[in-house]
């Protein structure tokens, strides 16, 4: 029996990342093609990644980081297995909070999947980060500093006044024990939303998770016309800071900013320059800890499989399975970079 405790969002939030100005809230995007069926997702409801080891990932995430513990649960059996294409698959799954957005961790007990490359790098495809707003830089890198933490960045990064879009935002990059990038990001006073400007602690909530997209506009295929996230902002950063705040030289993105009515947004980094980041591996599993997943609620899942025959997303779950005790049903899809996303039916 799988028993997965969801978390309800319960606030709006206004699509601003790292590299999205507030000028550019409710841009349209490009134009979109012919109308196709959809899955109408309604909420971002959690971001999650495979950990190696979860004592030493709860002790990282608790104590560096200011999560809080929300549920603690064991996860076995045919509807596992099927969720997350992984046989004779045993996992514990940590959900954690911060502000109103939730993460959850997972380790896998049986069978252990590969451990994070070496040599993964930003640009590579299946990059994916969270990024975690700040209400100090300057302490905020103080604190990560006082742990060691490893450098994704070569330090926090200013964002130049010359690039309208972003111009005052700091940010910068790092990993936790297994090597997966997070993000801490300060808005200044003309960027972001109020909530991330009403002071508080330190670390303040989740802001959006950020992609590497090969192709932005075969991306918003997906996201936007099939899964019907609002574009909500578009942006092209480059320089050095951009470059160090990457850790990718000569570095050139297009960043497409998408939200759904609630939780965290979905950033797509498309890399015009370097295109030297490599694929996704094909046989990329959810027990590998370079593994990420996204959440999300979606009115209806009847029409995945079908909708999988199209080529814009393939399928990790053959069928749909219940994933709590409400019989809420849920699937684990891949998007046309190889990212993750478990659809999960809403609530009746």
């Amino acid at each position: 029996m799988i028993r997965l405790q969801a978390g309800k969002p319960r606030f709006w939030l206004v699509a601003l990342g790292v590299f999205i100005p507030l000028a550019l809230s409710g841009a349209s995007g490009p134009e979109r093609t012919t109308p196709r069926p959809a899955l109408s997702v309604s909420a971002v409801q959690s971001v999650g990644m495979t950990v190696s080891d979860m004592t030493r990932s709860l002790d990282f995430y608790t104590r560096v980081l200011p999560f809080e513990p929300v549920s603690d649960v064991e996860l076995s059996g045919r509807d596992f297995e099927l969720l997350v294409g992984v046989f004779g698959a045993r996992a514990r799954q940590v959900t954690l909070r911060l502000g109103d957005e939730r993460i959850a961790l997972t380790e896998f007990l049986a069978p252990r999947g590969r451990p994070m490359p070496s040599d993964f790098r930003p640009n590579d495809v299946a990059f994916q980060h969270l990024a975690i707003i700040v209400s100090d830089m300057s302490g905020a890198y103080a604190r990560l500093r006082s742990f060691s933490v490893a450098h994704g960045s070569s330090g926090p990064q200013r964002l130049p006044d010359w690039n309208r879009n972003a111009g005052g935002i700091e940010a910068f990059y790092f990993r936790d024990p297994d090597g997966h990038f997070l993000e801490v990001l300060h808005f200044p006073p003309d960027k972001g939303t109020a909530r991330w400007h009403r002071g508080g602690p330190l670390f303040l909530g989740i802001d959006h998770t950020a992609i590497v997209s090969s192709d932005t506009d075969r991306s918003l295929a997906f996201y936007r016309d099939l899964l019907r996230m609002t574009v909500a902002g578009e942006s092209e950063n480059y320089d050095s800071e951009q470059e160090h705040l990457n850790n990718v030289f000569g570095a050139r993105l297009r960043i497409t900013s998408l939200r759904a009515d609630s939780g965290p947004g979905i950033e797509l980094l498309e890399y015009l320059a370097p295109r030297t980041g490599r694929p996704a591996p094909l046989d990329h599993a959810a027990n590998d800890i370079a593994h990420w997943q996204t959440t999300v609620i979606a009115t209806d899942l009847s029409a995945v499989p079908r909708l999988a025959r199209g080529h814009l997303f393939s399928l990790v779950s053959p069928q749909a399975v219940a994933v709590h005790q409400h019989d809420a049903a849920a699937m684990l899809i891949r998007d046309p970079d190889g990212h993750a996303l478990q659809v999960t039916a809403a609530a009746q």
